[in-house]
């Protein structure tokens, strides 16, 4: 059996195709963060139990309506989309002038009302989702077998990603977009509606954490605490790449679910917490972030 370092190939590619697949979820679920953050400048403490929302609701289509995993991969996204919306609508819309803490604290709140609701209904322990027949067995890749259902995750979060870049960056939406969180007054008296371009943002953006929500159902057990296990890890992914940075987002979200995979394979005991290590390193030495624009 072949070995790099002292380890099986097989392993250590395996550990490496887990890692790409845990950073599309860091990078989907991060691009959210930082697309709310770059536009409306709110901490969305939310978006954890927001992406476990999209997991439930797929969930439940299935099991109460019948509602197979390709419906469900469009409408449960819509529908935390539209949640948002409620949210930015009433609550939100009052805080763009206050200090980010505000923000933060009510989106704290209400995740922990959302991830309570869910516990209520359905206890803490995680329901089975099966994996799409489309996505059943995997690619024999010579050196190791690749599951089907990895590969179309890894496929349909670099896809979003990539268009979400494009929308903002590269379109008059996205040019609307960042004019609107530069000087609304201004893009205001040009005629465009800022507080629906806000709104429709925030929707946009959660829509992103049910999208990722709805991916990771068939890959785990889907319960009312999957959302809290993993936001503090996208926050930090978030930090890491520079706050707002869509492009950040992405890539960093990525490499560092690659790093983390390959650190269970060659120091297993600092798996768990060598994004914080890294985030600390870069803080001390580039404050913003790595892509993050320096004030």
């Amino acid at each position: 059996m072949t070995e790099i370092f002292g380890v099986p190939i097989q392993a250590l590619f395996g550990q490496l195709m887990l890692g790409l697949v845990n950073g599309s979820f860091y990078a989907v679920l991060s691009l959210g963060l930082a697309v709310i953050f770059g536009m409306l400048n709110i901490i969305n403490f939310a978006h954890g139990a927001l992406y476990m929302a999209g997991a439930m609701l797929a969930w439940m289509g299935l099991e109460y309506l019948g509602i197979g995993y390709w419906w469900m991969l469009v409408l449960a996204p819509i529908a935390v989309g539209l949640i948002g919306i409620v949210i930015e609508r009433l609550m939100l819309r009052w805080l763009y002038k206050l200090d980010h803490l505000y923000g933060l604290l009510l989106t704290f709140g209400l995740a922990l009302m959302i991830e309570g609701l869910f516990r209520d209904l359905y206890g803490v322990a995680g329901q089975p989702y099966s994996i799409p027949e489309e996505f059943s067995g995997a690619f024999n890749l010579g050196f190791m077998f690749l599951p089907k259902y990895r590969a179309w995750v890894v496929v349909a979060s670099l896809t979003v990603c990539l268009f979400t870049w494009y929308m903002i960056e590269k379109t008059r939406l996205g040019a609307y977009l960042r004019a609107a969180t530069e000087n609304p007054q201004l893009t205001q008296a040009f005629g465009i509606n800022v507080p629906l371009m806000v709104m429709l943002t925030y929707g946009f953006g959660v829509g992103l954490a049910g999208f990722a929500g709805v991916l990771a159902a068939p890959a785990s057990q889907v319960g009312p605490l999957m959302g809290s296990n993993l936001i503090i890890i996208v926050f930090a992914v978030v930090v890491i790449g520079g706050m707002g940075s869509i492009l950040g987002s992405v890539v960093t979200g990525l490499g560092l679910g690659i790093i983390e995979g390959m650190t269970k394979v060659f120091w297993p005991e600092a798996s768990s917490t060598v994004v914080f290590m890294i985030m600390a390193v870069v803080l001390m030495i580039r404050p913003a972030g790595l892509f993050g624009r320096e004030k």
